[in-house]
């Protein structure tokens, strides 16, 4: 993926559930991706599954988006403050993106995106650097993480080109047009 910016966006994905979650964490893998993030750190349940098909999904459409499994989310938080990177939660108890998004920005610092499954901990509140809402009303993971890239791109991540797939699209107003590299 490329695009010029020089920070590098992760998510954290929270309490992972197989059996319950596995297809709305596909989705906020794959808005990850393709919104311009490096890459997303899966906690809760290990499910290979995902893994493989986001990594999938990143052979096949091109460029260099990272999936991992991590146990401890708390240590991982841990470690990118310790870095002095910063952690910027998504939750609908936050302070409004629009009133935020500039400092955020204007930050030169990569950034860890967390976005819950369940019920989040306190510590997570507590240790994040910003706790960002994408309006004040309950709605999806994915949304919130989707709107929240796009204010922080500030609309530049919809030209980002992705090196390397075997696959791309050509946009075209009407019928698929797709090239196989």
């Amino acid at each position: 993926m490329s695009g010029g910016f020089k920070i590098e966006i992760h998510v954290l994905r929270l309490d992972h559930r197989r059996q319950r979650d596995a297809r709305i964490t596909t989705h906020v893998c794959l808005t990850a991706r393709a919104l311009g993030a490096s890459g997303i750190f899966l906690s809760g349940d290990q499910d290979e599954k995902v893994i493989e098909n986001v990594r999938d999904v990143v052979k096949r459409w091109g460029g260099d988006f990272k999936i991992e499994y991590r146990k401890d989310w708390d240590k991982l938080m841990e470690e990118w403050k310790i870095k002095g990177d910063e952690i910027i939660h998504l939750t609908m108890y936050g302070e409004p993106v629009q009133e935020v998004v500039e400092n955020i920005r204007k930050s030169s610092k990569d950034k860890l995106v967390v976005v819950g499954s369940s019920r989040v901990p306190s510590k997570v509140y507590m240790e994040a650097d910003w706790n960002v809402a994408v309006t004040s009303q309950p709605h999806s993971e994915v949304s919130s993480l989707s709107l929240f890239l796009h204010f922080l791109f500030d609309g530049k991540e919809l030209e980002f080109s992705f090196e390397g797939g075997e696959m791309q699209i050509i946009p075209s107003a009407k019928g698929k047009t797709v090239i196989k590299h």
